[in-house]
């Protein structure tokens, strides 16, 4: 398929760009592509428009009719960087033209069409992201044990569609028993390792058995498990999901040495609950003329705060596990895939330092999200300003309620990551629409069809250069090893404002602010080394003296 076939209007003149908040609207040249809209004015220090066909998340047409004659119209594009344009054009022909290719080029779904793989780096890439964060060196320390090997038993992606070829696993679990356990597990998501605490406490993740499974007993699954007890005589099994009716369990009886409890993130039913409640959130912060009072009823009807919360208590609770009772974990929830992911996750910044790096958040994003197989096409397909009616059920904002929690540990320890909440934003931004491929298709499998590692370029080799960096790292900055943990009283949760509100409350004040923060930091730092040189050179004036003072009180042979 050839894009020109869908483009009916390429080129068009004096179309009136607005961009919303305080921008002025702007007078251009809208030019279609297979992959952007671009509007410019071809004049300096004017706004010029590059939208992404892949950021769109839908489209409404708004017609100008005159005595039943339609003159034009305004095409208002609600993107999933949460940013509301229109596009004003006068013409019938071509609003009609126009409104007709954008719908053509934002349904299209294959994922091989994207940006990501016409897209080539301007600049040097220093490290193949895609390399960055293999299995066997993330996990180095661990196969140096006896305790812990790779596995290649799902090379043909053959057990497990979503898992990655290569897994680690305990040394005395046998492949029979892995490929045991993945038929009694739901989607054959078997216990896998999440995270190894410092004094030895192991976190797993899996799906919960399978509703074919229920009741039965799995041998080789409990095998799994009993495995990473050690010298600890008890291990819990956390359900994130727990919705009576959708959530099946281990039985009791088959596994004592476990105590399970239902710690669900959020109390709906399906996962397109979860962006309908994100949808309520966005829709009541586009809303700048709302009241005080129903400003906040419509963000407690939302509940995604509600939703913030329960992922953190959980994850604190699976943390306590861990670190106080020195016990073994096994998350899951439904499919493992949504819930089980965002406490996983969560645990790992709370009691890894290692994860509030730029780096180590990258590398958590990349074990526990994109090798893990989130499906980041098939959920991030659509977003919140699609229509309930019209959305796919299978859409979800389970990465951005992720992001979400993320803030809030940063906003109550802002010293102890070394990122800036700017990080987050453009992780939120790139998970949705990028020309990078980092989040592109639902696994590893369909990764390796496409040929992503190959064909495209990582994120991760773009943020990871020097000049990026600088962007998006903390002034204020001072590593923590210890735990971090977080209030999960109501009171402490804010509204993330640089996300949800930047394009529509100006948020330049902040930006000023974090200027003057870094200029602050910088010249304390020059007042550092100031300090430092100043004691250097009282130190050699001092033994100077000295040296003085003893040729004064000597023999008289000094010089």
């Amino acid at each position: 398929m050839e894009f020109a076939e869908l483009i009916l209007t390429p080129k068009l003149d004096n179309v009136i760009l607005h961009a919303g908040g305080d921008t002025a609207p702007v007078a251009g040249t809208l030019c279609i592509t297979g992959h952007h809209l671009i509007l410019s004015t071809r004049k300096e220090d004017t706004q010029e428009l590059w939208l992404l066909h892949q950021n769109i998340d839908f489209l409404e047409r708004k017609p100008y009719v005159v005595n039943n004659q339609l003159q034009g119209g305004t095409i208002v594009l609600k993107c999933k960087d949460l940013r509301v344009i229109a596009l004003e054009i006068s013409a019938a022909q071509d609003f009609l033209n126009v409104a007709q290719t954008i719908e053509q080029l934002i349904t299209l779904d294959s994922v091989n069409l994207l940006y990501a793989f016409f897209y080539r780096p301007m600049f040097s890439i220093l490290e193949d992201g895609y390399e960055m964060f293999r299995p066997e060196v993330e996990f180095s320390k661990l196969l140096a044990s006896e305790e812990w090997r790779l596995t290649t038993v799902n090379r043909d992606f053959s057990v497990c569609s979503s898992y990655p070829a290569v897994l680690v696993v305990p040394r005395s679990v046998t492949d029979e028993q892995i490929l045991a356990s993945a038929t009694f597990r739901d989607g054959g998501r078997f216990p896998v390792i999440s995270y190894r605490h410092e004094n030895g406490a192991v976190m797993l993740r899996s799906a919960q058995p399978s509703p074919t499974s229920s009741g039965k007993r799995c041998r080789a699954d409990e095998a799994i498990l009993n495995s990473v007890l050690g010298k600890s005589r008890k291990g819990f099994i956390v359900d994130t999901w727990g919705v009576k009716g959708k959530s099946t369990t281990e039985t009791d009886q088959h596994y004592s040495q476990w105590k399970k409890a239902t710690r669900s993130v959020g109390t709906f039913a399906h996962i397109s609950q979860l962006l309908e409640s994100f949808s309520r959130l966005v829709e009541a912060c586009n809303d700048i003329n709302c009241s005080p009072d129903k400003w906040l009823s419509r963000l407690d009807n939302s509940n995604w705060l509600g939703h913030v919360l329960s992922a953190l208590n959980t994850a604190c609770v699976v943390a306590q596990c861990l670190d106080q009772d020195g016990s073994p974990v096994l998350v899951h929830g439904g499919k493992g895939l949504d819930t089980t992911l965002i406490v996983t996750s969560l645990v790992q910044i709370i009691l890894n330092p290692d994860c509030r790096t730029v780096r180590g958040l990258e590398a958590l994003i990349e074990r526990e999200w994109i090798q893990a197989g989130f499906p980041f096409h098939t959920r991030h397909r659509q977003s919140c300003y699609t229509p309930a009616h019209i959305r796919a059920k299978t859409s979800g904002s389970s990465f951005v309620l992720f992001l979400d929690c993320v803030h809030q540990l940063h906003t109550q320890f802002a010293c102890s990551f070394e990122f800036s909440t700017n990080f987050l934003v453009m992780l939120f931004e790139h998970s949705f629409s990028s020309q990078f491929g980092t989040f592109l298709a639902d696994s590893e499998h369909e990764r390796t069809q496409l040929g992503v590692t190959t064909k495209t370029t990582s994120l991760w080799s773009y943020i990871n250069r020097p000049e990026v960096l600088r962007t998006i790292l903390s002034p204020v900055y001072e590593p923590n090893s210890t735990v971090i943990w977080p209030s999960v009283a109501p009171i402490s949760l804010v509204v993330w404002k640089g996300l949800y509100l930047r394009w529509v409350v100006n948020q330049d004040q902040s930006l000023r602010l974090r200027n003057q923060i870094q200029a602050l930091v910088d010249e304390e730092k020059e007042l550092r080394s100031k300090v430092v040189r100043l004691r250097k050179q009282l130190m050699d004036l001092y033994r100077n003296y000295q040296d003085l003072e003893k040729c004064g009180h000597g023999t008289g042979n000094c010089e």
